[in-house]
């Protein structure tokens, strides 16, 4: 009797085409070995490889690359067999990952309209053609892994931590030996892993800085700036761990934390960079930075929150690389705190295939301040987490260090953690460039006239809706000008162009703006007003006025806006307004001080209680499975959201200032009919605005916008149809343009 063949994927014309099972598995098998072998876990990778796709070993299966169209679940004998042969715990945590490896970690048990894998496993499983064990071989036992314990609370989260590890590491072999199957069809090999290694990376940084430094102006700010930056680097050497970086605004902290992390990445031989950010509205400009100063481009990735891979369809075969999702194997990853977060408590493919690619890195938080209070302690357990099992390290890099260490009275915040800074309190009393003052309430219509007052001076209020009515009352100022998230990244881009030549050359510039420009933004104004809102954003904020010290003192005047209909912010930044307020009372002299800021902090965190810090109570659904390991993975995944009000991207193809750009156009048309859109959604992300789900839907329903391949992607790609709703002034309007959105809450 001839023995069949099965087969894993398959491909038009002949058979001799189609990839083997046995080929698919071992492939996947080695990938996955190799990506887990930095936490000692290669076996791990190795069997969740073997076990993953064991139900292909079946007719049934075979039929469907046949064109059959009946379903077949292929991925819960393997899980079956994970449980049968190896027990709990190993076997049951293999188990989550090779039943969720197309549909993603389920629950444990089953919650309120999910299907569980206790209760996909007890049901009928098709097991596999016992001819599998001729051509693939398993392990009798497996090795339980070594886990560096904090404390018995945190076993469960650990567990949970691991599961996701290694269900990062199949996923991820899993579509790579894919993706090279098909482009090998294709005549083409993926374009993976062809960067340069950190070593030349901090050669070329080494370059940049010694050009600035020979063009910097002899500056006291410089002066410090080169002592910063001198002194973090003598610390690369410290043993991997969790590290603050302490520096006031404009004290240089973006590159000196980048040198850091390649010299500590190469004396630890880790294999990345990963750069956090709290607000999508500025990735754009510190990838810039990085491309400039490591001159070059596609080492360094973007990673948006833009568009949502998971919701393309069919995952098996080709399909499940119609949206190429970002697997993090670059040196540098620029990316959002939305992104980076969402991911490591995801139980879907695309958010979790990444992880593993965490681990071994160098994590720079930046603005670590910015994290919202609902999700902080869980935020905080992963980064710890991080640093404890996963041989990364975290640098905590903010002007406003937040009170996270368990020394601060945290619970479970961060041990012993090592500031990179030289003497912070000696930084901030050196980089005192402002006056700042608290003025009252401030009508619109008197605001607009003290903007008037000054020739060069940004205001900063909180949301969408205040920056353009303000703008509207000074529009006719010489040199006024508008900046929110409802303009794409590429026309904010030119917006801060004209503003910046504007300052340089002494040209009038007032410039009304949302948070975005408080972060990583490099604008220069004698004068500075603030609506108010945290502590953090008003020191942000100030760190805008006289940032080079060509003054002997800037003016930051920090204001109450006055109340009206559909303006007031969100409970979080009020609530955090509140507590600046309270601050500001008790330290009149100085807002900024270190002193100031550790109350500040200490009133937000350690009034609210460790139950608020965890408001869906993440950890402790954890801690309570600890011993069954029946994980809500499902249920975490959706409840874990950094901002509650999802945003929905619209691509803008509009051309530019000089009306030359067709970019978004031709990427558009490009992405009618290309297989595998995932590098056209990188590059469309400079053109995208995101605004309200149901106002997108509005503009779908007018046909003021339209679907691209909604067919084959989902609803994942609109562009405006109708470009007379994009304002070259204001950026996207509608019929209700005046959006409630807080800037600082759009990631």
């Amino acid at each position: 009797m001839t023995r069949p063949t099965y087969y894993a994927h398959s491909a038009p014309g002949d058979r001799q085409r189609w990839q083997r099972l046995s080929v698919h598995l071992e492939n996947t098998a080695k990938r996955a070995a190799g990506f887990l072998d930095t936490a000692g876990l290669a076996e791990w990778g190795r069997v969740a490889g073997l076990l993953h796709d064991l139900g292909k070993y079946a007719d049934r299966f075979q039929d469907r690359l046949e064109g059959s169209p009946r379903r077949f679940d292929h991925a819960a004998p393997g899980a079956r067999l994970a449980i049968d042969r190896y027990g709990a715990p190993s076997g049951k945590m293999l188990a989550f990952c090779v039943a969720g490896h197309h549909a993603g970690l389920a629950n444990g048990v089953n919650g309120k309209g999910i299907t569980a894998l206790e209760e996909r496993l007890r049901g009928p499983v098709s097991m596999p053609d016992p001819i599998w064990e001729q051509e693939i071989a398993l392990p009798a036992k497996l090795v339980p892994p070594r886990i560096k314990r904090r404390s018995k609370d945190t076993d469960g989260f650990c567990a949970a931590f691991l599961i996701r590890m290694v269900f990062s590491a199949l996923v991820d072999a899993d579509y790579l030996d894919t993706e090279a199957y098909y482009a090998k069809l294709e005549g083409a090999m993926p374009e993976r892993g062809k960067h340069p290694d950190l070593a030349e990376l901090s050669g070329r940084l080494d370059a940049h800085l010694n050009d600035l430094q020979e063009r910097a102006p002899r500056t006291d700010v410089n002066h410090l700036r080169a002592e910063v930056l001198a002194h973090v680097r003598q610390n690369a050497a410290e043993a991997q761990g969790v590290f603050s970086l302490t520096v006031p605004t404009g004290g240089g902290k973006t590159l000196a934390s980048l040198a850091f992390a390649l010299d500590h990445a190469i004396r630890h031989g880790l294999d990345r960079v990963i750069y956090v950010i709290p607000y999508m509205s500025i990735i754009e400009q510190t990838a810039s930075v990085f491309r400039s100063a490591l001159r070059g481009g596609d080492f360094v990735i973007e990673h948006h929150s833009t568009f949502d891979e998971d919701r393309i369809g069919d995952r098996e075969s080709e399909s499940k690389l119609r949206l190429a999702m970002e697997n993090w194997d670059a040196p540098i990853i620029v990316t959002t705190a939305v992104q980076f977060f969402e991911s490591l408590f995801g139980n879907r493919p695309s958010r979790c295939r990444k992880l593993h690619n965490v681990a071994k890195s160098v994590v720079i938080l930046d603005e670590a301040q910015t994290l919202p209070l609902k999700h902080l302690r869980p935020c905080v357990a992963a980064l710890d987490e991080l640093a404890r099992n996963w041989r990364s390290s975290v640098l905590l890099c903010t002007a406003t260090q937040p009170a996270l260490q368990e020394a601060d009275g945290f619970t479970g915040g961060f041990e012993n953690v090592r500031e990179l800074a030289p003497t912070p309190p000696r930084l901030y009393e050196t980089l005192k460039r402002t006056r700042m003052r608290h003025v009252g309430r401030m009508e619109d219509a008197e605001l607009a006239n003290r903007l008037r007052e000054s020739a060069q001076v940004l205001c900063v209020v909180n949301t969408r809706r205040h920056a353009r009515e303000l703008y509207e009352r000074l529009a006719d100022a010489e040199g006024a000008c508008h900046l929110s998230t409802l303009m794409c990244a590429s026309h904010r881009r030119e917006r801060l162009d004209v503003v910046r030549r504007r300052l340089d050359e002494g040209e009038p510039v007032r410039l009304i703006a949302t948070s975005l420009v408080e972060a990583g933004v490099d604008l220069d104004f004698p004068v500075v007003w603030r609506a108010e809102a945290g502590l953090e954003s008003i020191v942000q904020a100030a760190g805008r006025c006289n940032r080079e010290g060509r003054a002997s003192r800037g003016d930051v005047f920090v204001f109450e806006p006055a109340a009206r209909e559909g303006r007031k912010p969100p409970p979080e930044i009020a609530q955090f307004a509140d507590a600046a307020r309270s601050v500001m009372r008790r330290h009149p002299d100085d807002w900024r001080s270190l002193g100031a800021i550790r109350a500040y902090f200490r009133e937000l965190y350690w009034s609210k209680g460790d139950d608020a810090l965890d408001g869906k109570r993440l950890l402790q659904q954890c801690a309570e499975r600890r011993r069954s390991l029946d994980f809500p993975f499902e249920s975490i995944a959706r409840e874990f959201r950094l901002i509650d009000d999802a945003q929905a991207p619209v691509i803008v193809p509009r051309r530019g200032r000089d009306g030359n750009d067709d970019t978004a156009e031709r990427l558009l048309r490009d992405l009618e009919h290309v297989a595998r859109p995932g590098r056209i959604a990188r590059k469309l992300q400079p053109y995208v605005v995101q605004i309200p789900p149901p106002k997108r839907e509005d503009l779908l329903a007018e046909g003021a916008a339209r679907t691209v391949r909604e067919k084959d992607l989902g609803r994942q790609f609109v562009a405006l149809a109708n470009l007379d709703l994009y304002d070259e002034q204001v950026g996207l309007t509608w019929d209700d343009p005046t959006s409630r959105v807080a800037e600082g809450l759009v990631y």
